[in-house]
């Protein structure tokens, strides 16, 4: 008996114990599904469909006005008064409005010098120009480097100002408010601003300020942004695809419909005057420059978008950056509608059209349901019908809307139509992260109030914009500094509803669920944004 080894043996009765757990399990299934699970996912499905639609007419509206102002509506400097400052030798530079050129920064290493030459280098008279840079850095080396540059550019004539705080505060909306209490500021009549990696051209200035000066009611000029390193990689491409709609499309069209739209928080032009009126900058959300525009916009101040006037900048090109930026772009909005709904609708000032534009168009559609229907009808909803297929999706709503609405948002970026496929399993990833941000800013949750500076490389940027030098190679085998689980356990999702549809499923559906899968597993690893300049 001692020579004998213990052996663990299995009862005869486990495999029967096992196939009876598995038919119960099945049973309750049977039985909670049909009463219960059918409804509420047929419910879903309907409320996604009508999201869709929702979303398919707004895209629809927008083409159909696009097309009606490039063909019919009248240019900016038609439907506005516009006349060219000029210099004047019997009155000097006093013809020129004293110009305020605001400059924000936070441990911007990599391109403080660009913004600040590009600012030094208007052409305007340099008496009625002053150059405010607001460095919050926390850095002292980054500090003492931009403090050096400051004094380079005074050390040649240029009125420009070094500023810090002691605390940041109120982030960007603290440092831009505390630069307009300054007492050098109080005979400025107009401020631009423009972030640390954006580069005006020298006519910014002469091609924008007249809009001002010669309307009175307009309290902002936006220009369009121009992004030096969109051909970095796929990321900063995909981005591209998406701010160019945005720039070529939704400011466009409120700018000629409504005279209003969203401050771009950078390059642009405010009349100091209506920043005031509007009660200054406030920092209760982490879109300062959206706040802004609502409010003004509120007292009847009416908004130019000039798609012509062009500023460089640089576009993330890292996925952790790109992830911080868009959590703060859309909590943001859906905070700052939570805070600004009654108000809108109490508001005497702006007609009843102005009103519904705003709150419908403008902050419900685009910057809640657009996220919504995206991540829980293609990346919910829909996988979880193969999985119960007693509930149908019509093909108008899964394959002829979303189709429509990719086809109208390609428009900005005709050069990339190609990349359209990519496009929409990239939105998809993102539409995960965007709509968690949207539910913790209209909830206000922990991180509705998180605000993280979005890095910027001075990859591709250099005095003229020229990124032909980039050498492009694949990083695919650098491990991950930290995987992203919430992509990985949606990679995991998709690719069981995906083998589901394969044995089971008669829609085909498997092939876009691979491929999405294929897309959230890539961004679970990090690894979207893999060519690096040379």
């Amino acid at each position: 008996m001692d020579g004998v080894s213990p052996k663990f043996v299995l009862p005869d009765t486990f495999d029967g114990v096992k196939m009876e757990i598995t038919g119960q399990l099945g049973m309750i299934w049977e039985l909670v599904k049909a009463p219960v699970i059918v409804p509420l996912l047929q419910l879903a499905v309907y409320i996604c469909l009508l999201m869709s639609l929702m979303l398919l007419c707004e895209r629809v509206y927008m083409g159909i006005v696009i097309v009606l102002v490039k063909l019919f509506w009248k240019k900016p400097n038609k439907r506005y008064k516009f006349e060219p400052i000029h210099d004047d030798e019997e009155l000097g530079s006093s013809n020129f409005p004293v110009v305020l050129v605001q400059i924000p920064m936070f441990n911007e290493r990599e391109v403080y010098k660009l913004s600040i030459g590009a600012a030094s280098g208007l052409a305007w008279p340099s008496d009625r120009l002053v150059i405010q840079v607001l460095d919050d850095s926390t850095d002292p080396t980054v500090k003492q480097m931009v403090e050096m540059e400051c004094q380079r550019w005074a050390s040649k004539g240029i009125n420009i100002r070094y500023q810090i705080r002691e605390n940041r505060v109120g982030y960007k909306a603290g440092a831009l408010k505390e630069g307009l209490k300054r007492s050098y500021v109080k005979h400025c009549e107009y401020v631009v601003i423009f972030d640390a990696d954006f580069q005006p051209e020298p006519d910014f200035l002469r091609r924008s300020i007249p809009f001002l000066v010669h309307n009175p009611n307009i309290a902002l000029v936006q220009a369009r942004w121009r992004f030096v390193n969109s051909d970095e990689c796929l990321l900063t491409r995909m981005q591209e695809m998406s701010l160019d709609y945005h720039f070529t499309v939704e400011q466009e069209v409120g700018s000629s419909t409504h005279a209003f739209f969203g401050f771009n928080g950078t390059a642009g032009i405010w009349r100091i005057a209506a920043i005031n009126e509007a009660g200054g900058w406030k920092d209760r959300t982490t879109v300062e420059d959206m706040d802004l525009a609502v409010r003004a916009s509120l007292r009847g101040w009416k908004f130019l978008y000039l798609g012509d006037l062009q500023v460089k900048s640089e576009l993330p090109s890292t996925f952790r950056a790109f992830r911080f930026q868009q959590h703060r772009w859309s909590c943001g909005p859906a905070n700052l509608f939570r805070k600004m709904v009654m108000e809108i609708i109490r508001n005497k000032k702006v007609r009843f059209w102005k009103k519904v534009y705003v709150i419908y168009s403008f902050f419900f559609v685009r910057k809640i349901i657009a996220h919504w229907v995206t991540f829980c009808f293609y990346c919910v909803v829909l996988p979880l019908t193969i999985l119960v297929p007693e509930v149908k999706v019509p093909i108008w709503g899964s394959v002829y809307i979303p189709s429509i609405i990719t086809i109208l948002n390609s428009v900005g970026t005709p050069r990339s139509i190609h990349l359209l496929f990519y496009w929409i399993l990239f939105e998809n990833v993102m539409s995960l992260h965007r709509t968690k941000a949207t539910l913790i800013g209209l909830f206000e949750a922990g991180r509705a109030n998180e605000w993280v500076v979005t890095a910027k490389l001075g990859s591709g940027q250099s005095a003229k914009g020229n990124t032909k030098g980039l050498k492009k190679f694949p990083r695919i085998f650098k491990l991950p500094d930290r995987l992203n689980t919430l992509e990985l356990g949606f990679a995991a999702f998709l690719f069981v509803c995906g083998c589901y549809d394969y044995v089971h499923g008669k829609n085909n559906y498997f092939i876009y669920l691979f491929l999405q899968t294929m897309s959230f597993f890539i961004s679970g690893l990090g690894w979207i944004g893999t060519y690096v300049p040379s």
